[in-house]
């Protein structure tokens, strides 16, 4: 049984010919933040016919099992990546689109420091930086 089959049992998902060739795709591009139409565009140049309304479909089913990650940045555009347990945020650059994910300690202590200062406990949070290139 392939590592994809695997996967989508264990978050309790079918398999179905339309998700391993998604979650392929994805997991053949760990680093990166994949729109639907990315996912669609991919799966087309591969031959595969998989309409875009079942792509948005199945990564809906993806993020409600937990399997990836939705991020809507620059104005709510949805973005999708690879649900990798491990807590990080990210910078967007405002010119290209470029997302760089990132972890910081201090970052972290802060922000439960702060909810905490305000009577609460953090359980969650999103950290979304819009940054544009330093010019020389």
């Amino acid at each position: 049984m392939s590592e994809q089959n695997v996967e989508l049992r264990k978050a309790g998902l079918k398999v179905t010919l339309p998700r391993v060739k998604i979650l392929s795709i994805l997991e053949n591009n760990p680093d990166a933040h994949l729109s639907a139409e990315d996912v669609y565009r991919s799966l087309i140049d591969n031959g595969e016919d998989v309409g875009l309304a079942t792509v948005y479909r199945v990564l809906t089913q993806f993020e409600s099992a937990g399997l990836v990650a939705r991020h809507n940045f620059d104005g709510g555009h949805s973005v999708f990546e690879l649900a990798r347990g491990e807590h990080h945020d990210h910078m967007v650059c405002v010119d290209d689109g470029t997302v760089i994910e990132f972890t910081n300690d201090e970052i972290e202590r802060l922000q439960h420091e702060i909810a905490e200062a305000h009577g609460y406990d953090l359980v969650d949070h999103s950290l979304v930086l819009y940054v544009r290139k330093k010019q020389d």
